[in-house]
């Protein structure tokens, strides 16, 4: 009996030894400098270099100061510049295809879809033309070789002798590539710029002009 209750006593001061060691373990991991995961929260996370405006040195922030400025900085770049003088080159020249419809087109489909395109890409372009008059004119040194979907002149010519069904068919193959090629140049300006405005008008165009690739599909 005495050895049992010995033992007992015994296998009580064992383990309250053991707690002692992880109370002291837990309050090192905590707040000491053992670990470095522990000290970065207590001071508000991982700090990070901010690079300065030009002239300007570089700042160190918090990651979450830096997600912050990131999230409310909208100052347009290069690629949202660049985008807007491309589009409006890109959209004058589907309106140049859709005056064509009304006379030359056969089917009424074929003039409605021209009719719409009209409708939707006029005002786009003076959002556009308005929107550089606020944010900068930049480089406005674009060719048509580097848009993609732009028809050739060949192709443009092609399209102006057409008439009939013949019209309708080409203005459809023509203006499909158009607009792939829009959505294309507005799925790159959303990666690439940074100014909400343009993404917006992206964002406009690539509904838009996804919606009237599946109707002129259709019309082939």
């Amino acid at each position: 009996m005495l050895h049992r209750r010995a033992s007992l006593i015994t296998a009580l001061l064992a383990a309250t030894a053991v707690l002692a060691v992880g109370g002291c373990s837990g309050s090192e991991g905590s707040g000491g400098s053992g670990d470095p995961g522990a000290k970065s929260a207590a001071h508000g996370g991982p700090s990070v270099i901010a690079p300065g405006k030009p002239g300007e040195a570089n700042r160190t922030m918090s990651a979450e100061d830096a997600a912050e400025q990131r999230k409310d900085d909208n100052s347009p770049n290069a690629a949202d510049r660049s985008y807007a003088h491309m589009m409006i080159t890109h959209h004058t020249q589907a309106l140049e295809m859709t005056e064509l419809a009304p006379k030359r087109a056969q089917s009424t489909q074929v003039k409605r879809i021209a009719e719409r395109i009209s409708a939707a890409q006029g005002p786009e372009i003076s959002a556009m033309k308005g929107w550089l008059a606020t944010n900068g004119k930049g480089s406005e040194d674009h060719h048509h070789g580097t848009m993609p979907g732009m028809a050739t002149a060949a192709q443009l010519t092609k399209l102006r002798a057409a008439k009939g069904r013949a019209f309708d068919q080409l203005f459809l193959k023509l203006m499909i590539a158009h607009h792939d090629g829009a959505i294309t140049m507005a799925t790159d300006v959303k990666a690439q710029g940074n100014n909400i405005q343009i993404e917006e008008m992206a964002d406009d165009v690539i509904a838009q002009q996804t919606s009237e690739i599946v109707r002129m599909r259709d019309m082939l």
